[in-house]
């Protein structure tokens, strides 16, 4: 999508990996509340570790792999080659001769066919992902063609190879009971796969531990090669991010850390394991992804509907105290859905992103066309106050009313917030800004529940406020649907957390997905992002451009990571002569 390949035709292996890893040992995780199913394309259920919404996981291949060092590029996997026309109108795959379920059994073009019918049914995210995509269909011996609703969608054919493919002989047979099997439900029956892991045992809602499959069919795939070392991966559940943290702590229960607190980051790693070198802190340049993070504003709640009341709780946020108190000013304010990556939106709107937003003049805040975007800012203590008053002021326009120190409306209702968290270490944050709400008469709790229960009620939108990451590739296209559109805002599960129901963002986003080239696209981005910003849909928060990970001293580590995403941890491997390769659970305080 961007550019060239990195590699030609019949290359061997990434060239950051080592070819020559040994396998062997395990990879030990820690998991945050609980699970209860193994099928992670239904909204029921909580899947267990391993599995994955999008994508494979470890256990299922995927039509293509997905470059793990540039974006917008995808090499074989299940599929050895791709055809489509000039206008992309369809695009064509040839299977794998050699692609392999786990029983033996080969994956076939029906396999493929009936996943993309079977979870365009079932999963918001592949139905929005797939939207134009009408047909799959078989057209060779080992040719699947799908066709699409219209052509110029150039995205399309890439994003086809992202399709998981399921084994319909085992979903559409019988369970130990003689039970039909039922993909459209949860299951706690080990599925069958073709991919590089498969379930060896699981204690529900505790542990479940994957194998490496020895005879894996790819494994000599160039995308595979030097990577899926560890002979096991084990997952254990911890009740909440404080007892993963101390479970990381104690050794043999969590390996690699990717550490999101800065705060702990800089203040914490002080332990034994860490003076002893048992544990290593490193930092990794990212540059794979842009995101927005930040307070979301559920649209599907009135109190929130009026776009003075959401611009003045952003106006009640004060990002540099919090960055200096909390974070030791080592974040960066996110002033763009697409923040750290060339899609980010700045200054004013011109050439073809300006010819663009022309065409919903009408349905956008006009601002956008005459002032750059910029966040209020409260550097100064009087620039706090000033901030506070003007949030008080669009309260007020808004129709609510102060009384004593809370706001009210016309029916004598005070406005209030319920905050929703899954992580008490994240109070902390949520309060300053508590604080700064109270002033001008809003009212906010924090509401703190277990994961499984915070996923429902996300999943079901029930909430008022949460804190949410949105993550952005750096060729968007198919998936901004279920992200930002009316048709996927009441739809259960979907990623459209917010609820945003627009017009002019549906309008913006199909410019988006057909796009006609790279150009192109970034300007339909630029105004996507800056009509997002504008509505002040979230409270936007901060970001880091690196990973900073923690990891325990049992590991070899090719000496070059990819620079696109920063890390491949699948492609390291178990180094019995590291000091902690041989740490047992809980055995290093």
């Amino acid at each position: 999508m961007i550019g060239e390949p990195n590699y030609p035709d019949g290359f061997k292996h990434y060239d950051y990996v080592n070819p020559e890893a040994p396998k062997g040992g395990t990879l030990n995780s820690a998991a945050d509340g609980t699970f209860d199913s193994f099928n992670p394309y239904v909204i029921q259920g909580n899947p267990a570790a391993g599995f994955a919404a999008f994508g494979g996981g470890l256990l299922y291949d995927t039509l293509m792999d997905q470059a793990t060092d540039q974006a917008g590029t995808n090499y074989g996997l299940i599929a050895e080659a791709i055809s489509y026309p000039a206008d992309f109108a369809w695009a064509r795959f040839r299977i794998n001769p050699a692609a392999r379920w786990h029983d033996g059994q080969p994956i076939t073009v029906d396999d493929v066919i009936w996943s993309f019918n079977t979870l365009k049914a079932q999963s918001p995210l592949y139905n929005k992902y797939y939207a134009n995509v009408v047909k799959a269909e078989k057209t060779g011996e080992r040719e699947v063609t799908f066709t699409f609703d219209k052509p110029g969608n150039r995205e399309l054919p890439n994003i086809l190879g992202d399709l998981v493919v399921l084994p319909k002989h085992w979903w559409e047979g019988t369970d130990p009971s003689g039970k039909k099997r039922d993909v459209t439900r949860s299951t706690l029956e080990p599925p069958l796969g073709s991919g590089p892991y498969e379930i060896e045992s699981f204690s529900p809602g505790n542990r479940i531990v994957w194998k490496r499959v020895a005879d894996y069919w790819a494994k000599d795939l160039p995308t595979m090669v030097g990577r899926n070392n560890f002979d096991s991966q084990v997952y254990t559940y911890f009740r909440d991010p404080s007892a993963s943290w101390e479970a990381f702590k104690k050794g043999g229960l969590d390996d690699i850390r990717l550490e999101n607190r800065i705060a702990r980051w800089q203040t914490e790693y002080t332990f034994p394991a860490v003076t002893r070198g048992d544990v290593i802190k490193r930092s990794f340049p990212y540059h794979a992804a842009g995101r927005m993070q930040g307070f979301v504003l559920n649209q599907r709640r009135e109190k929130f509907q009026d776009i003075r009341v959401r611009q003045a709780l952003n106006y009640a946020f004060d990002f540099e105290t919090m960055n200096r108190t909390l974070f030791f000013d080592k974040y960066k304010r996110i002033e763009s859905y697409f923040a750290g990556i060339d899609l980010a939106s700045s200054g004013l709107p011109e050439g073809k992103e300006l010819e663009i937003l022309q065409s919903v003049k009408d349905e956008v805040p006009p601002e956008l066309f005459t002032q750059p975007f910029h966040l209020p800012v409260n550097d100064t203590p009087q620039a706090l106050r000033d901030n506070l008053r003007k949030a008080v002021e669009l309260m007020q326009q808004a129709g609510w009313t102060l009384k004593g120190n809370r706001l009210v409306n016309a029916k004598g209702e005070p406005f209030t917030i319920e905050f929703l968290l899954n992580d008490p270490t994240f109070e902390r944050v949520v309060t300053p800004y508590l604080q700064n709400l109270r002033r001008i008469g809003v009212t906010m709790t924090i509401r703190t529940v277990d994961p499984a229960q915070y996923q429902n009620r996300v999943n079901s939108f029930d909430f008022d406020m949460i804190s949410s990451v949105i993550p952005q590739s750096q060729s968007p296209g198919n998936e901004q649907r279920e992200m930002w559109t009316s048709s996927s805002a009441d739809l259960p599960g979907s990623r459209n957390v917010i609820g945003i129901k627009n017009p002019a963002v549906d309008k913006l986003v199909d410019r988006v997905v057909f796009a006609t080239n790279r150009d192109d696209l970034v300007a339909a981005t630029h105004a996507l992002d800056r009509v997002l910003l504008w509505n002040y849909y979230v409270v936007p928060n901060w970001y880091n451009d690196t990973i900073n990970v923690a990891y325990w001293n049992k590991f070899g580590i090719p000496p070059k990571q990819p620079d696109y995403s920063g890390i491949d941890t699948n492609s390291w491997w178990i180094d019995a002569a590291k000091p902690a390769a041989s740490v047992t659970p809980g055995a290093a305080p």
